[in-house]
């Protein structure tokens, strides 16, 4: 049976509800594999796992669960070794970096922010901006609308200028926030957003975080900003080398 793998903790701080269960249909009992001063915690894996809300949140749950007692490197969903003895032959490999990983992250949890444009808003902002727009749009509407290469061109001068303010807005969100984060790290580019980053807070100053998006929304209204969490710090736990465990 595989082993799907929630998470690794330090083995003396490690605390579960008896019982406690996880991912599948049936829900698969968690467990708990030691090796030195760690632990993983584990379940069996369904063999038909998809990312489905209810495994999705049985995930959450027991690494929430686990986290109460002390720091827990939280796996993606989805994180499977071939069985038992495979996971505590990588604790024992790897228990340096993973000794490590959980010193640097106790005590702090993970926010990710997208942000993404108010077409609206960003279309005035540009056309404030840039005077050459202006008049642009200004002899379009001189013209009753232009001819078809007149709203050609403009079309193309304003879909420049918008893309280079996607660039210009999506390192100002890193710099407006990271100084209220210890570290940060760029998520994966998608269509729908200029800016996907996660950054790593002190569950301290988590107050101080979300003010800080909070002045970014006021000072820049043209930006929609999603954000999430506190989540458990996915984007920072850093699996290590791919040797020697595969």
């Amino acid at each position: 049976m595989t082993t799907y793998v929630y998470g690794i903790a330090a083995a003396s701080h490690l605390g579960l509800p008896d019982g406690m269960e996880g991912i599948g249909k049936p829900a698969c009992p968690v467990r708990i594999l030691k090796q030195g001063d760690l632990a993983a915690i584990v379940s069996d894996a369904p063999e038909d796992l998809k990312p489905k809300r209810r495994d999705l949140l049985a995930h959450q749950n027991v690494l929430s669960e686990a986290g109460a007692a002390g720091s827990v490197l939280p796996m993606r969903f989805g994180s499977l070794a071939p069985d038992d003895e495979t996971v505590i032959s990588v604790l024992g490999e790897r228990a340096d970096h993973y000794a490590e990983r959980l010193r640097t992250l106790d005590g702090r949890v993970e926010y990710n922010v997208k942000a993404s444009h108010n077409e609206q808003a960003v279309l005035h902002q540009v056309l404030a901006e840039n005077p050459e727009l202006r008049a642009m749009v200004e002899a379009n509407r001189r013209e009753g609308g232009g001819s078809h290469e007149q709203k050609l061109k403009l079309g193309e001068a304003v879909t420049s200028a918008v893309r280079a303010r996607e660039a210009s807005d999506s390192v100002e969100v890193r710099r407006a926030l990271e100084p209220a984060a210890e570290a940060v790290a760029e998520g994966p580019e998608g269509t729908g957003w200029l800016a996907n980053v996660s950054f790593l807070v002190s569950r301290k100053a988590a107050d101080g975080f979300v003010a800080a998006v909070e002045e970014l929304k006021s000072t820049q209204p043209h930006l929609d900003l999603k954000v999430h969490g506190p989540l458990p710090p996915y984007s920072f736990v850093d699996p290590g080398p791919a040797e020697p465990a595969e």
